[in-house]
C-alpha cells in the first residue's frame, strides 16, 4: 500500500518535468529557428530577386504603352492609357505579319533542336555509362572539354562547313548544329548511371531484347526526367540563340524572334532618314511576346525538371 500510494503521489511531479522539458524543448527549437534567420542574408535574397524580376515587371509595364510614352512616362508605372491590346495587334499585322513567322520559324527551331538533342544525349550518356568500350574514358573526357567551348568560338568554322555543302539560308543552318549539346551528353551520362539498374538490362538481354529495343523499350522511360531537363536546357538555349541564325540567314522570312527582333530595333534607333521610332514600342511587345512561350514551358515541365535534376545526384 506505501509503495502504489508514493507511485500515486510521484506521479503529477514527473508529469509536470515532463511537460516542463517539452515546453523547453520547443523554446530551444524557436531560439534555434530564430538564429537561422539572417538579416543580411534575407536582404541579399530580395536584391536578387528584384534584380530578376525588375527587368521582366519592366517589360510587361512598357507593353502597355506608345513609343512617346515610354519617354513621357515613369519606366515602372502604367500609363493613363494602356494599349497593349493595340501594340500586339500591331506587332502581328507589321510587315505583312512577319513577326507570326518569325515566332514559328522560333518554335520548329527551338522545339526539333530540343528533341533530337535530348535523345542523341540520352543515347550517347547510356552508352558512355553501361558499355565499357577501349577509349571510352577519353571520349567522355574530350565531351567534357567541349563543355568549355563557348559556341561563339564555333560559329564561323560551322558556316565554313555549312557553305561547303549548301545548307547556308536553310532551317537546316540552325537545327543542325544545336543537336550537339556536349553538356546534355554528360548530364545523361551522370543520370544513366544509377537511373538505369544493370539487372533490368540483364533480365531483357535474357529474354531475347535487342539493344535497340532495350534503348527505346525501357531505358528511354527510365530516362525521362533527364530527358526533360536537357529538352528543357536546348530549348532555352536555341530559343534565345543570337549569333548562330544572324551569320547563318539571310532571308528575312527565316528569322527567328531574336534577329527579328534586333532588325526592328535597328530600325528604331539607327540613323538618318530610315529612322523609325514607332518601331520601339512594337519590338518592346514581341519581346514580352518571345518569352511569353518559355515561362509557359517551364510551368509545365518544372515538376519534371526538377526531379530530373535530383535523381541523378543521389547515390543508394
Amino acid at each position: 500500500m506505501t509503495t502504489a500510494t508514493t507511485r500515486t503521489a510521484t506521479t503529477p511531479a514527473a508529469t509536470s518535468t515532463a511537460a516542463s522539458g517539452r515546453t523547453r524543448t520547443v523554446r530551444e527549437r524557436g531560439r534555434s529557428s530564430a538564429r537561422r534567420r539572417s538579416t543580411p542574408l534575407t536582404i541579399a535574397m530580395l536584391a536578387a530577386l528584384a534584380y530578376f524580376l525588375l527587368p521582366l515587371f519592366w517589360l510587361v509595364i512598357a507593353s502597355t504603352k506608345s513609343t512617346q510614352d515610354l519617354f513621357s512616362t515613369f519606366g515602372l508605372w502604367f500609363s493613363r492609357a494602356p494599349r497593349l491590346l493595340t501594340n500586339i495587334q500591331e506587332t502581328f499585322a507589321h510587315d505583312d505579319g512577319v513577326f507570326a513567322h518569325w515566332l514559328l520559324n522560333t518554335v520548329m527551331y527551338a522545339v526539333v533542336s530540343a528533341l533530337g538533342a535530348a535523345l542523341l544525349a540520352a543515347a550517347a550518356g547510356y552508352g558512355f555509362a553501361k558499355f565499357r568500350f577501349r577509349g571510352n574514358s577519353a571520349a567522355f573526357n574530350l565531351v567534357l572539354g567541349a563543355v568549355m567551348v563557348p559556341t561563339t568560338a564555333l560559329a564561323i568554322p560551322t558556316y565554313l562547313l555549312f557553305a561547303k555543302v549548301g545548307l547556308v539560308n536553310s532551317p537546316w543552318a540552325v537545327i543542325l548544329p544545336s543537336l550537339v549539346s556536349p553538356f546534355g551528353l554528360y548530364l545523361m551520362r551522370v543520370y544513366a548511371q544509377d537511373a538505369v539498374p544493370d539487372s533490368i538490362l540483364e533480365a531483357a538481354r535474357m529474354d531475347g531484347a535487342g539493344e535497340v529495343r532495350i534503348f527505346f523499350r525501357i531505358v528511354l522511360r527510365l530516362l525521362a526526367p533527364g530527358l526533360v531537363t536537357v529538352v528543357l536546357f536546348t530549348l532555352v538555349a536555341t530559343w534565345n540563340n543570337y549569333f548562330l541564325p544572324l551569320i547563318m540567314l539571310n532571308d528575312p522570312r527565316l528569322y527567328p524572334i531574336t534577329v527579328g527582333l534586333s532588325s526592328w530595333a535597328a530600325q528604331a534607333f539607327g540613323g538618318g532618314a530610315g529612322a523609325d521610332s514607332d518601331m520601339l514600342a512594337l519590338v518592346v511587345t514581341g519581346s514580352l511576346l518571345s518569352i511569353i512561350p518559355l515561362i509557359v514551358a517551364f510551368l509545365l515541365l518544372q515538376r519534371y525538371w526538377q526531379s530530373g535534376l535530383a535523381t541523378g545526384g543521389v547515390k543508394q
